[in-house]
């Protein structure tokens, strides 16, 4: 009888370690069958009169604004989900008005970028491997990384993956999602299962006690509508106007122009150990200055200042909590990172 048992426990435990390495994200990746917004749904964007630039980078078509002068001191502003670059419009300009040079691309599947139809082309590691290219195949040299949202996850990995190519880093209302051992290993699976756990989910109230992550991510991948005006409106404290709202949608105007916007809340937690071993073996020693600026009304991302702020080159930087930001924070206080952005490269 006790023979009988262990074998059952021994069968189990086998079984479930099969299943949790078979649920970690792959760091394999090839490129998908893509299609491309057509033009006219980029005509006459309230303050979005940029030129297009693209460049092929392992498969994908990327867009990209290149504003201010070829020689200014370079900031590349990554943006995050489902945004794309017209989130900084209005830094843009701002940017380019005081000598910077200004790089804004689109990620894959987003804005004026290649869009993968199928959501299993997506992955945390794919991102990765297309923004190291694509600052390779621009050349990017002594950069500031502006991040925000999904900006830093992938950023802030090809910081790590290209240091000489950045200077600086400044960071809003993001985060590098990081677990080691076994938490590690089982975040990703129990992620996953809390998101089928959900259900289908068709609408979403942000600001309502029902909110849950997991809730956002079921949302996103199954809602039969997914509602860009809800969304942005809700995470900024700026009244938007219909014409802007519109534009964030603009980029997606079917079903298989959503796949990156659908399916990127789903790999947040995707590459937790691999995270952590980038915050443990890369960050713990980056010493090169890094600054905070979180907005003080995002909830979603509120005390992730403080993990950045533990950096060796954060030590000494003027971090601050901007009033009235929320998430979306390039929307409602465009001006004040500008100033905190440009202040903090003049310092350092």
């Amino acid at each position: 009888m006790l023979k009988t048992i262990l074998i059952i426990v021994l069968f189990l435990f086998v079984a479930a370690t099969t299943a949790v390495v078979f649920l970690q994200s792959s760091s394999e990746w090839s490129p998908g069958d893509v299609v491309r917004t057509p033009d006219s749904r980029f005509e006459n964007l309230p303050d979005y009169p940029f030129a297009a630039n693209y460049v092929d980078v392992q498969g994908y078509r990327i867009h990209y604004v290149d504003q201010g002068p070829k020689d200014g001191e370079t900031v590349l502003l990554m943006h995050g989900q489902p945004s794309w670059s017209y989130l900084y419009r209005h830094m843009i300009p701002l940017l380019a008005a005081k000598g910077y040079r200004v790089i804004a691309p689109d990620n894959v599947g987003f804005g004026k970028s290649d869009k993968p139809v199928e959501q299993s082309s997506h992955s945390y590691q794919m991102h990765v491997d297309v923004m190291s290219g694509f600052v390779d195949a621009i050349d990017l040299k002594d950069a500031t990384l502006f991040a925000q949202d999904w900006g830093g996850l992938i950023g802030l990995r090809v910081v790590e993956q290209r240091p000489k190519r950045f200077a600086r880093i400044m960071l809003s209302n993001t985060t590098l999602p990081a677990m080691g051992g076994i938490k590690g290993w089982l975040g990703y699976p129990l992620f996953r299962a809390s998101v089928w756990n959900e259900g289908e989910v068709q609408e979403l109230n942000l600001g309502g006690d029902s909110f849950s992550f997991t809730r956002w991510v079921a949302y996103a991948k199954t809602a039969e509508k997914f509602d860009f005006a809800m969304l942005f409106q809700a995470a900024t404290t700026r009244q938007l106007s219909g014409a802007e709202l519109a534009a964030y949608a603009a980029p997606f105007p079917s079903e298989d122009t959503l796949a990156g916007v659908r399916m990127f809340p789903s790999l947040v937690a995707s590459q937790l150990r691999q995270n952590q071993a980038v915050m443990d073996d890369f960050y713990a020693k980056w010493s090169k200055p890094l600054i905070t600026a979180f907005g003080a009304d995002d909830t979603l991302m509120a005390g992730q200042e403080k993990v950045w702020q533990k950096v060796p080159g954060a030590q000494g930087q003027a971090h601050t909590l901007v009033l009235d930001g929320a998430h979306f924070i390039q929307e409602d206080k465009p001006q004040e990172l500008v100033d905190i952005l440009t202040n903090f490269i003049e310092r350092n």
